[in-house]
């Protein structure tokens, strides 16, 4: 399942995502993509994908510093980042 949240609080964001990486259910084990300024309007953009548990967890864990986004603005910041996730790795494979 694909989540993404929006935040202006970027250092309370961070906390929250870099807090005990060794949990079971921590955001570093599942992954997570960071975006800034994707409409350029100085927001944080939160890309999860992960088992629909988590991503319920990941609601209860962000409440007050960032909020679930659905429709056409989420397709567009995952669209944005598997993009940049192709292109990097296309990049790569070209000095290989």
């Amino acid at each position: 399942m694909d989540a993404v949240f929006v935040s202006e609080k970027k250092g309370e964001l961070k906390k929250i995502l870099e807090s005990d990486p060794y949990a079971e259910d921590s955001f570093a084990r599942v992954g997570y993509k960071l975006k800034e300024n994707v409409f350029g309007e100085g927001k944080i953009y939160l890309y999860i994908k992960a088992s629909e548990e988590f991503i319920k967890k990941a609601e209860e864990r962000l409440k007050g510093v960032a909020e679930r986004i659905e429709g056409e603005k989420a397709e567009k910041v995952i669209k944005i980042i598997e993009e940049e996730e192709s292109n990097v790795a296309s990049g790569i494979s070209l000095f290989d």
